[in-house]
């Protein structure tokens, strides 16, 4: 149904109404009685097989949704209830702000792919912890960031804001500083400031009762020197994991009119590069910590080969566009199997 008659529909409007359309309709129809249960009858697979132990949360599944759809906590539950297992929202800044002028999302049909230029857009952690302080039961990984204005030399103030505010509200977090379209965020990546922000978190973090799970998502651009360099600084900061990866600034063999759009790109045309970090990291590091497996999963092919290639879990963005809810219950199912 989705890509017979909804995915046309939405394909023909603007990107980024698209999206907002989307969220309004799902919002309104999850407000009608009954609505919600037969969508989660619909798309929810459960079965003890699917269910993953992961630095010390228990997911029902192992197929997450990635940060950037529902970016400010605005969707979660009822994007749960199409079957994802968790929901990563974000990425939230201390601070709101608009982001990058519009036009700024691009759709790539020919590509099954996406460029965008989003800029972190979001209203900032307050108002994203209004809307988590009515969560029940999905689990919540906070994606964290800095401000655009913030400079370099006092991101950690940022993310540290971030996770001290967010901490009592989600069950995991995510440092990202592989965004390309912050400028100057993916500098973060290199060794010293990186092992510095991570030491920091890390500090507040084991001040608390009950420390929370931080991971890192990296860029898959990175050189295989760099992607050593993660290994260590993993070790070394003694961060939970890694979730690999974020978007591409790549433009090889795309054929969309739209390819030369500045931005991340994200789809079908990340799905071999990332499935090369995941494996790498999995084994250069003998298998030291987790990942999450993100980057261009289309079908349950592509998840399976993020899980063989060394993915504890797996997450979604692009493919759930292109592809819609039933690729989630697919490749649930598909687990159950094997």
């Amino acid at each position: 149904m989705y890509k017979q008659l909804i995915q046309p529909i939405l394909f023909s409007l603007d990107p980024e109404k698209a999206h907002h359309l989307t969220f309004s309709w799902l919002k309104f129809i999850h407000k009608i009685p009954g609505i919600p249960a037969i969508i989660r009858s619909i798309y929810q697979v459960e079965h003890p097989s699917l269910e993953r132990e992961v630095f010390g949360i228990k997911f029902k599944n192992p197929v997450g949704l990635a940060a950037g759809l529902d970016k400010e906590a605005k969707l979660y539950e009822e994007l749960s209830n199409l079957g994802f297992g968790f929901i990563e929202i974000g990425t939230i800044t201390p601070k709101g702000q608009p982001g990058n002028p519009k036009k700024r999302l691009f759709r790539l049909k020919a590509d099954k792919a996406i460029i965008n230029r989003m800029g972190f857009n979001n209203q900032g952690v307050e108002e994203a912890i209004k809307r988590l302080k009515k969560n029940k039961n999905v689990i919540i990984g906070g994606n964290i960031g800095k401000n655009k204005i913030t400079p370099n030399e006092e991101a950690v103030n940022d993310y540290s804001i971030c996770f001290e505010k967010l901490f009592p509200y989600v069950n995991y977090f995510v440092v990202n500083v592989s965004s390309p379209n912050t400028p100057n965020l993916r500098t973060l990546q290199e060794k010293e400031p990186l092992t510095l922000l991570l030491n920091t978190l890390q500090k507040l973090n084991s001040q608390k009762e009950k420390p929370k799970p931080i991971l890192l998502k990296i860029a898959p651009d990175l050189t295989d020197e760099q992607l050593l360099d993660i290994i260590d600084i993993v070790k070394e900061t003694k961060i939970a994991g890694v979730i690999a990866t974020n978007t591409t600034i790549s433009r090889e063999c795309l054929q969309s009119p739209d390819r030369n759009e500045n931005g991340g790109l994200s789809g079908k045309p990340l799905t071999k590069r990332s499935t090369e970090v995941i494996r790498f990291l999995s084994k250069k590091s003998g298998k030291a910590f987790p990942i999450i497996g993100v980057g261009g999963i289309h079908s349950v092919e592509d998840a399976l080969e993020k899980l063989e290639a060394g993915a504890s879990l797996i997450q979604l963005y692009t493919g759930f566009i292109y592809e819609g809810p039933k690729l989630i219950k697919d490749i649930n199912k598909k687990l159950i199997k094997i």
